[in-house]
């Protein structure tokens, strides 16, 4: 398969919020937006993907206890330092901790929408890769 492309589709509830909190909280670049009547979408540059917000979604309104099983993809965003983050993540209103494990650090907020998102260092994913690629 020779794949041009990759990118992640979010149907969205609460879709100005998420635009929102995508655009301002990680500085995702917009690529295009487009309505067509009650639907809309925003394409952001992701990496070396596109995160595409759109419409026709619905937001989690369960326990924080069930999340995952409601809402069992996680996006993630790597980050060179994980508590200047940290601060951004609080200055945007959201009340987060910085959750260490033997394989690293990372922060784990939710979108508006509920859907979840964790910060990682980047430090420690490398070093991940490093172990890995020794032990092929």
């Amino acid at each position: 398969m020779d794949i041009a492309r990759t990118g992640i589709i979010l149907n969205t509830e609460n879709y100005d919020a998420c635009v929102v909190f995508y655009r301002d909280l990680f500085n995702l670049e917009i690529q295009f937006q487009e309505q067509r009547g009650d639907f809309q979408m925003t394409c952001f540059r992701y990496g070396g993907a596109y995160l595409l917000v759109e419409t026709g979604g619905s937001a989690y309104a369960g326990t924080p206890e069930n999340l995952i099983h409601q809402r069992s993809t996680k996006l993630r965003f790597n980050v060179s330092n994980l508590e200047q983050a940290l601060e951004e993540v609080r200055a945007f209103g959201i009340t987060a901790e910085i959750e260490r494990y033997a394989w690293g650090s990372v922060i784990n907020i939710q979108d508006p929408d509920g859907n979840r998102v964790g910060i990682r260092d980047e430090t420690t994913f490398l070093d991940q890769l490093t172990e890995y690629a020794k032990n092929r």
